[in-house]
Formats: structure tokens, C-alpha cells, sequence
């Protein structure tokens, strides 16, 4: 389903402070859910697989042809087994220090946490957020196909470079009023 800009937009004061604060904060998500929620956090890869480009991507300037890393994740509660948030990367890897790609490829650990673990220096910028329809991602939240669901994406920059774009999802319902 084609959505325009108008279609996607979202009203401020229709969020909650904390829905808010997800989608406008650069700091790292999975500590302040822990806050949030009371619960520690952990990351379930959905799918980790190196693609080419297939267009150009402006918001990390790759040309069509270029390695990359597509990631599918969900950051789950560790004791509720609840799915609180959906996230899509793409990282270039050419662009990471060898042990960070290595490790981002083989744990289990959110990059928040691997980039604290490797002192990588970063600066974010939110390019988009947006309210979109939940589809195929209704499942991992137990929504109706039709409920909304909020998004945000940005991009990480190290050495004046961007290294990744990542684009969170969570339902609209989600902290709209409390836990």
C-alpha cells in the first residue's frame, strides 16, 4: 500500500512523553526501555545476510552495487518474552573497525551496547518518523494487521562517515499510557 508523506505524518500531541522521547531521543533505545520498563532487554535476530544495493541510498551516499549488511532484529523483554521493538539496518561494513563487524555479526548484542563495548564514537541524525500501517509486522506484536504502528529512522555516523541507517517500529498502542 502506497502511502504519501501527509499519510505517514504524526501529530506530537497525540503521543505519550515516553513515545515521544523514543522517537525523537539519538541515545541508545535498549537501555532506555530497561529504564522504562523495569525488564532487561534482549536482542532476537530475525535475519543477517550481506546484499548488494540495488539503488543508490543518499542518506549513507552508496552507490548502486555496494556491499551491505540488511539486519532484521527485535528487542524483546528477557522475562516477559514480550516484542517491544521491530528495527531494519542496513550497515556498511567496509566502513567498521574489523572487530566490530565481526562482533555485530556474531552475538547477540544490541549496537548500542557493541558500540559502548568498543568505544566507537558516533553522532546520530533522526532523517524520518512516521505512522504506517502494521501489516507482516502485526505478528511479532500480536496486532491486528490493520492497527499502526510508529517509526522512526536515522543514521549513525563515525569519522564523519555514515555507517548505518536503522529504522525502529513499535505499535501505536505501545506506551501510550504507562506499561
Amino acid at each position: 500500500m502506497h502511502q504519501t508523506l501527509i499519510d505517514r505524518y504524526i501529530e506530537p500531541l497525540n503521543l505519550s512523553a515516553f513515545q515521544r522521547i523514543i522517537l525523537t531521543t539519538d541515545g541508545t533505545l535498549t537501555e532506555i526501555l530497561e529504564a522504562y520498563l523495569l525488564e532487561k532487554i534482549q536482542l532476537v535476530k530475525l535475519s543477517e545476510k550481506f546484499v548488494k544495493t540495488m539503488k543508490y541510498i543518499p542518506a549513507l551516499d552508496l552507490d548502486v552495487d555496494t556491499q551491505v549488511i540488511e539486519r532484521k532484529i527485535l528487542l524483546q523483554g528477557k522475562i516477559s518474552l514480550k516484542n517491544f521493538i521491530y528495527a531494519e539496518s542496513i550497515i556498511v561494513p567496509e566502513r567498521l573497525d574489523a572487530k566490530l563487524k565481526s562482533r555485530l555479526i556474531q552475538s547477540q548484542e544490541p549496537m548500542g551496547r557493541l558500540w559502548l563495548e568498543h568505544k566507537l564514537e558516533t553522532f546520530k541524525e533522526i532523517i524520518d518518523s512516521a505512522i504506517e500501517i502494521a501489516e507482516d509486522l502485526s505478528e511479532f506484536f500480536n496486532i491486528a494487521r490493520e492497527d499502526k504502528i510508529l517509526s522512526r529512522t536515522y543514521r549513525v555516523f563515525s569519522n564523519k562517515k555514515p555507517i548505518i541507517m536503522i529504522t525502529e517500529k513499535f505499535p501505536e498502542s505501545y506506551f501510550a499510557k504507562g506499561i
